[in-house]
């Protein structure tokens, strides 16, 4: 796991507020994230927070309030969502916990991690939530279509049961 359940909260609201995203300061409310995503709302409210004091999120009280993004999906990526929510020093520091650890002088997961860590580091630094509120988006079944394949499904003959529905 490369971050925290409220790391994982966090993205899924912010992917949310980009697929919103429209330029303006449009607000969306906690409670219509909360329900689109399947967040607990005092949670959500409590990690939403800590992005609007990073400076991702804006946000305005009362009953036009809600939530919005500071600055175009294109500009905010998952590694500053996951520094504001989690921090980064497990992509900077030693695998191990030892205070020197280099390629000069390295532990002895040193070789093995350091590949792994950039990567991770990489892909959440080159990851942005346009791109992400982008996959969503192609990625999300059409829920009306898969509610209307479920509500009526035809019966095949050989799926009926033999002496079903009465006769002789």
């Amino acid at each position: 796991m490369i971050y925290s359940s409220a790391c994982e909260y966090a993205i899924r609201a912010a992917t949310h507020l980009a697929r919103q995203y429209s330029g303006s300061e449009d607000m969306v409310k906690l409670r219509d994230i909360a329900e689109a995503e399947g967040l607990p709302s005092p949670f959500l409210s409590t990690i939403l927070t800590r992005l609007v004091d990073a400076g991702m999120l804006g946000s305005a009280r009362g009953p036009t309030g809600g939530y919005f993004l500071q600055r175009p999906p294109s500009e905010i990526t998952l590694y500053e969502i996951r520094t504001a929510m989690d921090g980064n020093s497990d992509l900077e520091s030693c695998a191990v916990g030892l205070a020197v650890c280099s390629d000069t002088c390295p532990c002895p997961l040193h070789d093995t991690w350091k590949p792994i860590r950039e990567g991770i580091r990489h892909y959440l630094q080159s990851t942005t939530l346009e791109a992400m509120a982008a996959a969503v988006e192609r990625k999300q079944p059409d829920r009306r279509t898969d509610q209307a394949r479920t509500d009526v499904l035809p019966m095949r003959d050989d799926d009926r049961l033999e002496g079903a529905g009465g006769g002789a």
